[in-house]
């Protein structure tokens, strides 16, 4: 049995925007609690994300008890979750099509405004269903507007070896995890099957392959090809490139800075 340390906790509240890290999460059905849970959307209902523009890196975003903080270079605004008066949308997430609710047209036009793309804000409440492909799922387990899985493991190792190949390192936000890692071989994550953090156990379900997104860099927006160049030259197969693992879990539970680890499978 191996034990590790649990160092970086993030979550980000609107899909594709900025993160930020925190000392404990509580999970809930779709995650961690906050993570993920607003999502941007064209006119056709369909996700927009730094795939195709890469801006919304730049927005910072925040939680407060009662909704959404949000922070474009010196503008704020402040959102309350959608109530059960709120307008019924159905957007679509990659092959998924769920219902959402509309965060209103104050906040539409704050992020039309800034970045220039005709767009709405919607959020998935605590009864709409998104579950997890069952070829991976073993027992209904949801999601919420991340790309498939509720949570996403990088170990700090991993993330050293790749700088050690780059000319300039690149900081773990660039691969968007919820849970980094510390203690272990880089890599050794690929190998486990089920792990403990503190009380909650996970199954690590399957490898996340990456888009374009570790190429742009999350201070900026800017783009950088050679990130997936050099990781495509030792993690790529079956013509994917896979960094990180996606985690899978029955039980909630709260999660903690500096808990343990342990790999039990």
């Amino acid at each position: 049995m191996s034990k590790f340390t649990l160092s970086e906790i993030n979550i980000y509240p609107v899909k594709s925007f900025a993160g930020y890290s925190i000392d404990s999460v509580q999970l809930d059905r779709f995650g961690p609690t906050g993570d993920r849970r607003w999502m941007l959307v064209d006119e056709s209902g369909v996700a927009i994300t730094q795939r195709d523009q890469p801006r919304l890196a730049l927005i910072k975003t925040w939680l407060h008890p009662n909704g959404l903080g949000m922070q474009f270079e010196d503008d704020q605004i402040e959102l309350l979750i959608p109530d059960a008066q709120a307008q019924k949308c159905r957007v679509k997430v990659w092959g998924d099509e769920v219902t959402a609710l509309d965060s209103g047209d104050e906040a539409a036009a704050w992020l039309t405004a800034r970045l220039d793309v005709d767009c709405r804000l919607v959020y998935i409440p605590d009864d709409s269903i998104r579950l997890v492909d069952g070829i991976y799922a073993s027992a209904g387990e949801a999601v919420g507007f991340a790309d498939a899985f509720p949570l996403l493991l990088i170990s700090q190792a991993s993330l050293d070896d790749l700088n050690n190949r780059l000319e300039t390192p690149v900081p773990m936000n660039r691969f968007r995890p919820n849970l980094v890692v510390d203690g272990c071989e880089p890599f050794a994550e690929d190998s486990w099957k089920r792990i403990r953090v503190g009380e909650v156990e996970f199954d690590v379900a399957k490898p996340c392959d990456r888009c374009v997104m570790p190429s742009i860099d999350q201070a900026t927006g800017e783009k950088d090809k050679n990130i997936n160049r050099v990781l495509a030259s030792f993690r790529r197969r079956d013509g994917k490139i896979y960094f990180g693992q996606n985690l899978l879990y029955q039980r909630t539970g709260i999660l903690r800075l500096s808990q343990s680890i342990e790999v039990l499978e």
